[in-house]
């Protein structure tokens, strides 16, 4: 989502098609504005019923130094909470459909939100993200790049006084643009945030600096690797985002080329879906790493790249999240308004990929999926396995070993042996001895030692070997630990709260712990049950030294000791 869906108010191959300028690929598409369709109104509802929700945290007292900003959940005005109102209303005021359709005194509150940015805008032109970046080039260009649009369709809209609202929101955008022509970033992203914020500037008040910096930008080329992931791999935020920024910075910059990351991203994503219409987060490097999420970032991008391709697969995702998730998707209704040619009607559905073995080698991780359930195998991740039925998940699968404090499982390969996947570790556990005397400090210093140049001895070994496969109806993971003998071991099998645990017995001294010594245990969410095992628990000491805390979920543990061998079926 767009900065981190707007620091969040505590309750929210190159397409073979002719080249179209963004005028004529809109005329090519062009429909009545009258005629929005089922889904946008029921978006555009419910943009109303939350303006309604968040005018609580408007600082309405006159007196007050924040006097027409929002605040977050902490009680801390700022500019991402006061911009999101901004569009919010300006969507709701240029809607006929809205309640808030030309709403006085909406527009009033808008422009007390819009002086706001001005007084908290810098001289510079930046603004702060109050809770890591200040005088901030790239949280600027997230404003910038929505506050555009909205500009626009409130400049559409015809609403008596807009002036009022337009001026002080054109000084605003136009003080941000000379920061975006010469500030800095942090991360991958913001090249294309900033890029987008100038597009939508330049196709506003033309400027050359604005298509030199953006062409600067670009220079750098786009970070997509072959597996079709951007760099940061953040399937449920930053991804979604960047496809959308290149969608605009395409059409804005008649640059069609970059619509092919965008194909290459959403074909990749295509096998990132759980059979319950979540994400696959566990590979991300951001803040959504392992994080539950779903589709709706994606709409807009599926739904753009449907109508321009005319790809019945995208068409397929689109239609499916507008079934299941499209409403948690409110968030991007100025993307749907801007333009009319997105309401067109989508091409017939191909059925999406349901049935397959994909492996995604630079990201790191391998997908498996069977119709109703399926299995992500990862590296470089301490949860090494996760494993989804429907709505019961296993969010993973994990195991550590009192190896001198470094023992957590956790491999940097996957090898493809036959029908299997391999994944293994090596670790060596010295002592070291005495420094030569002449080596010594002389006060004795521990700090001051050289250590490097002792000598190591009665060096222990510690080789793990995990084997995983797909069975008849599931998967198996197979867990080898050779080396030192009587090394004591836990795995874990970690789900999602909310079901139920079977054929368990509670660990007498931890929360949320339970034993496995049994053939098989059970995990029910509804519907739908994971079976595992068999079991194995050989003592109790479930939380070793050196091994990650325990996660706040139900928690399965098989237990016993080097040298160690077990498979764990899953189905």
């Amino acid at each position: 989502m767009d900065r981190r869906t707007f620091v969040r108010i505590g309750t929210a191959s190159l397409c073979s098609l002719p080249v179209l300028t963004t005028a004529s690929w809109a005329r090519s598409f062009a429909i009545p504005a009258e005629t929005k369709p089922g889904w946008l109104l029921e978006v555009i509802k419910a943009n109303d019923q939350q303006i309604d929700q968040i005018r609580a945290h408007r600082v309405k007292e006159s007196g007050n130094p924040a006097f027409g900003g929002f605040k977050d959940g902490e009680d801390i005005p700022n500019p991402q909470s006061t911009a999101d109102f901004v569009r919010r209303c300006c969507c709701a005021i240029s809607c006929p459909e809205s309640t808030f359709y030309r709403s006085k005194e909406l527009l009033t509150e808008t422009g007390q939100a819009v002086q706001y940015l001005l007084k908290v805008q810098h001289a510079d032109g930046t603004i702060d993200l109050p809770a890591t970046n200040f005088h901030s080039t790239p949280d600027t260009g997230f404003i910038v790049k929505r506050l555009t649009t909205a500009y626009s369709l409130l400049n559409r809209s015809g609403a008596p006084g807009m002036e009022t609202v337009l001026l002080p929101l054109k000084t605003f955008l136009q003080r941000a643009g000379e920061a975006l022509t010469v500030g800095g970033i942090h991360t991958p992203n913001h090249r294309w945030v900033v890029s987008a914020a100038l597009t939508k500037l330049n196709a506003l008040w033309p400027d050359p600096r604005y298509v030199k910096r953006i062409e600067q930008w670009l220079g750098e080329h786009i970070d997509l690797d072959e597996d079709g992931q951007f760099n940061e791999r953040s399937t449920l935020i930053y991804s979604p985002l960047t496809d959308r920024l290149l969608i605009t910075i395409a059409k804005g910059m008649n640059k069609p080329e970059l619509f092919d990351y965008v194909r290459k991203n959403l074909a990749m994503t295509l096998y990132y879906i759980h059979p319950n219409g979540e994400v696959v987060s566990d590979a991300s490097g951001r803040q959504d790493k392992a994080l539950v999420g779903t589709l709706e970032g994606y709409y807009y991008p599926a739904r753009f790249m449907a109508l321009r391709d005319k790809n019945g697969e995208l068409a397929a995702l689109a239609r499916q999240i507008e079934k299941t998730v499209l409403l948690k998707g409110v968030y991007f209704l100025d993307y749907f308004l801007d333009d009319p040619a997105f309401w067109n009607e989508l091409p017939p559905d191909k059925p999406l990929p349901t049935n397959y073995v994909k492996p995604f080698p630079h990201s790191g991780l391998v997908r498996i999926r069977r119709g109703n359930w399926d299995s992500t195998i990862l590296k470089t991740n301490p949860v090494f396995m996760t494993f989804s039925k429907g709505e019961a998940v296993l969010q993973g699968l994990r195991f550590s070993a009192s190896f001198f404090g470094k023992g957590q499982f956790q491999t940097e390969n996957i090898e493809k042996q036959g029908d299997s996947w391999v994944l293994t570790q090596s670790l060596k556990g010295p002592y070291y001895q005495p420094v030569a005397k002449n080596e010594i400090d002389p006060d004795g210093n521990w700090e001051k030692m050289p250590h490097a140049k002792r000598k190591q001895s009665d060096i222990q070994a510690y080789e793990a070997k995990v084997t995983v496969r797909e069975t008849s109806n599931g998967m198996e993971a197979q867990i080898q630990i050779t080396g030192t003998e009587n090394i004591p071991v836990s795995v874990e099998l970690i789900f999602r709260a909310g079901g139920t645990l079977a054929g368990v017995t509670k660990h007498p001294t931890r929360a949320n712990a339970h034993l496995l010594s049994g053939e098989s245990g059970s995990y029910t969410v509804g519907k739908d049950t994971i079976t595992f095992g068999p079991g194995k628990a050989l003592h109790k000491n479930v939380v070793l030294r050196g091994a990650l805390p325990p996660m706040d979920a139900p928690t399965v543990y098989l237990t016993g000791f080097t040298p160690f061998q077990h498979t764990i079926k899953l189905s």
